[in-house]
């Protein structure tokens, strides 16, 4: 049964997406407090100033005690700045708590991203990840300044206002009351149309990001072929999709704060109808008619923030899910404990009858694929595109898992190793060049503390890549823009090398790529090749006749299978499946390499 399974993303409740949220805080416990306990003081300080407003129209105002009304004027200020400083403290510190959680988060999801096999790539857009990574670490975040804040405040504000309203007149809180089954109706009508097709429309969001961040890829073929129009269909499909969500939500929206703002009127017309009515009974004054009004308007403001909230949470809950679903992905890659303590390999490098299939059913990449690669041997691997020379590649350095058999070092199965004590032992140089933004130094040493300036030199020159680094303005500190666009095909090899060379691995992995280059930068690619596989052991999937008769053992893999085996001479000898691929794809190269030999 293969490790690398690839398993299915499970469905994680909303209930259980809040109780990943616990671990979060805790570490912040007494913070978190801390901000609730500002804001029941905020709560306290805002029903304190409707009272102050019904002393001043009902005693100060109605006395003419100026004196008095002065002093509640001056309580009402500090009130309301003590009021401002207590929201302005409690934001920053939840502010600064939320940000140290997403912080975490984001390390956390990119450690997990970093560390996961190839075949879950090949099944996940990269735009859909960066989603992951920022938008919903960034939903997350808004729910912890915004939507904690709010949400625990209004509950607590509603409370308090109520509170007071009951003992300042239990008759005209009656009044009000009579609208809230109506307004917790509306409400729920409204989330249960709603709440559905806004994480619908988040989705459809995932989608577009992964679907521009495709095309931006790839634009230079976009141009080329003149598919502008396609990739705009395609983006418009999704985007279409995302509005007609969209449209629907937000008119839903719309006609239940409609209905909301015309029940908050009505209700304001009640209390000035009944308490004019009752104005001089069961101690109703003007003052307090008012402060009635005014609580009331503050009672609604939650409503009117509801759809905001309420959006805020589906989206943090929607983005936590999917966090926590990429967090608990299994590693399909399995990694040991603890170290082997295989430092160097002093025998051989085996395959014992390797079998694999990235799609994990009988479709095999490889078929009872058997060899062994002895310390100093230059092995090459040579077949045509979709034979399975690449799948070698990918088993060697554990990307994948093969479903049968071993890779040994030493006799040790490489899945008792870790993956970076396999790795550190193996060079890669791919035929795709990836360079890194940031400058030649960087992109040499990628960032390992163990390489030196001197050691970026010394393999920048060894395969020649100085010359053209000692031509740039700040020479090895010279800018490198993304995949190292502004530089030529040829430097980026060399700087491929030299990385490679800096690293000064056991075994060096390479897929040769030439033939989008000209003859002069070939024949300096060709020179530095010379260098980087000097006394190194190294398997090649070559493409170059040259690096063909200097390897020690060709291996020539047809469907998946290795066919033939031997030298250059000996293969051509037998009059087999090389001797016909060398006559198609290597003897023009052998016309060319005596005709320049003999000019």
């Amino acid at each position: 049964m293969s490790e690398n399974n690839q398993h299915p993303e499970k469905e994680m409740s909303s209930f259980e997406a809040l109780k990943k949220l616990i671990p979060l805080f805790a570490p912040y416990k007494w913070g978190v407090g801390f901000c609730i306990s500002l804001l029941t003081v905020i709560s306290a300080l805002t029903v304190f100033k409707g009272l102050l407003i019904r002393h001043a129209i009902d005693e100060s105002m109605a006395n003419k005690d100026w004196h008095d009304l002065l002093a509640v004027v001056g309580l009402y200020l500090l009130a309301q700045g003590a009021l401002l400083l207590l929201s302005y403290a409690q934001r920053i510190r939840l502010e600064k708590i939320g940000q140290t959680i997403i912080a975490g988060l984001k390390e956390k999801l990119f450690d997990k991203i970093l560390g996961l096999s190839l075949s879950y790539f090949d099944k996940n857009p990269s735009g859909k990840l960066m989603a992951r990574v920022e938008s919903d670490t960034d939903s997350l975040r808004m729910f912890f300044t915004f939507a904690v804040t709010v949400i625990v405040g209004d509950f607590l504000l509603l409370g308090g206002i109520f509170t007071a309203m009951v003992i300042a007149s239990p008759r005209l809180t009656l009044v009000v009351s009579t609208a809230v089954p109506l307004v917790l109706a509306l409400t729920f009508v409204y989330e249960k149309l709603t709440s559905d097709k806004f994480l619908q429309s988040r989705k459809r969001m995932g989608d577009i990001t992964a679907r521009v961040a495709e095309f931006l890829q790839s634009i230079a073929i976009v141009q080329v072929f003149h598919r502008m129009k396609y990739a705009q269909n395609r983006v418009l499909e999704v985007n279409r999709e995302k509005f007609n969500l969209d449209k629907f939500a937000h008119i839903g929206a719309t006609t239940y704060f409609n209905i909301i703002f015309f029940t908050e009127a009505a209700l304001i017309a009640a209390i000035l109808y009944f308490g004019g009515q009752w104005l001089g009974q069961a101690a109703i004054t003007i003052g307090l008619i008012i402060m009635f009004i005014q609580f009331l308007r503050k009672m609604f403001e939650p409503i009117y923030r509801f759809s905001d909230e309420l959006y805020v949470v589906q989206k943090a809950l929607s983005g936590l899910k999917r966090i926590y679903l990429l967090l608990e992905t299994d590693e399909m890659i399995p990694e040991v404990e603890k170290q082997h303590g295989l430092k160097k390999i002093e025998k051989t490098i085996r395959f014992e009858n390797v079998s694999f299939s990235y799609t994990n059913d009988d479709n095999y990449a490889l078929r009872d694929v058997s060899f062994e690669i002895k310390p100093g041997e230059r092995i090459a691997l040579v077949g045509v595109t979709g034979g399975g020379k690449s799948s070698v590649i990918n088993l060697l350095l554990r990307f994948y898992d093969p479903q049968k058999g071993a890779i040994t070092i030493d006799g040790v199965d490489i899945r008792k190793l870790r993956k970076d004590e396999l790795r550190r032992m193996f060079g890669l140089v791919l035929q795709d060049i990836y360079l890194f933004p940031g400058d030649i130094h960087s992109n040499i040493s990628l960032g390992a503390p163990s390489i030196s300036l001197s050691d970026i030199k010394s393999a920048a020159k060894t395969v020649g890549a100085d010359a053209f680094i000692e031509t740039l303005p700040d020479t090895y500190h010279a800018e490198v823009s993304e995949r190292g666009a502004n530089l030529s095909r040829g430097e980026r090899q060399l700087l491929s090398f030299a990385r490679a060379l800096a690293f000064d691995p056991q075994v060096l992995i390479l897929d040769e790529a030439t033939s989008s280059v000209d003859p002069e930068t070939e024949r300096r690619i060709q020179g530095a090749l010379s260098h980087l596989l000097e006394n190194r052991t190294s398997l090649v999937v070559a493409h170059r006749l040259s690096t063909i008769l200097t390897c020690d053992r060709i291996l020539v893999i047809k469907d998946g299978q290795i066919i033939e085996s031997g030298s250059h001479t000996e293969l051509v000898a037998q009059n087999g499946y090389y001797h016909s691929l060398f006559r198609l794809q290597f003897a023009s190269e052998q016309q060319k390499h005596k005709e320049a030999a003999n000019a």
